[in-house]
């Protein structure tokens, strides 16, 4: 026993050791030391962006969960010319949005609004939003959101909050690089318009800033 034990571990230490794609190449063999390892790896990540596109923690959670289990399940299916992030955002996004569709008619989803507030122009850093409460916050977004595609949505999220590359985004919405830069630049000009016309309070120092113009 105390061998196996110390065989196990040297595993786990070996695995925490490999890259995401060799980890994924693991998983493909069945080796459910690297699913582990991954949902070590993801889990928080994965938890932030769905929970931002389905507005719930503890539905994200269970999304999350579902992802995991899909990567198992379809632990054969990893395509090399991708990177494992977008594969695996892939499926959790797909979830995701799966999920809010199915009751978008009944709530709205809020993300963290703080940020798009402070993204969503073109000059977005002088759009004075520090101030803001965060329920207030969030009441704004959810005015300005729901007017957005999902794909104006999704893109926005993926390429200003997360950070991931147009390539990578592209590859996970299943667009081209210039539709994402397209969705891209609709969702700031909307929400920059919007956030404008509707709650001019928290625009004024960029207004002032451009002689009163938008």
């Amino acid at each position: 026993m105390p061998t196996l034990v110390y065989s196990e571990r040297r595993h786990h230490a070996e695995l925490a050791e490999r890259s995401d794609r060799e980890l994924l190449h693991a998983l493909a063999d069945g080796d459910e030391g690297a699913l582990a390892e991954l949902v070590a790896r993801k889990t928080g990540p994965l938890l932030q962006v769905v929970a931002r596109i389905v507005g719930d923690a503890e539905e994200a959670r269970d999304v999350v969960q579902v992802t995991f289990l899909r990567l198992w399940e379809h632990r054969d299916r990893f395509d090399d010319r991708y990177s494992p992030n977008t594969w695996i955002y892939r499926i959790a996004t797909n979830l995701a949005i799966d999920l809010w569709r199915s009751r978008r008619s009944r709530e709205r989803v809020a993300e963290p609004v703080r940020f798009h507030l402070v993204r969503a122009g073109e000059a977005a850093a002088d759009l004075d939003a520090g101030g803001l409460e965060g329920r207030e916050v969030a009441r704004i977004f959810e005015e300005l959101s729901a007017e957005l595609s999902e794909k104006q949505r999704l893109v926005f999220l993926l390429r200003e909050v997360e950070g991931l590359s147009s390539a990578e985004v592209a590859a996970i919405v299943g667009c081209e690089e210039s539709t994402v830069r397209n969705h891209l630049f609709n969702a700031r000009k909307h929400l920059r318009e919007r956030l404008l016309a509707r709650f001019p309070e928290y625009a004024r120092s960029f207004l002032e800033r451009r002689g009163g113009s938008s």
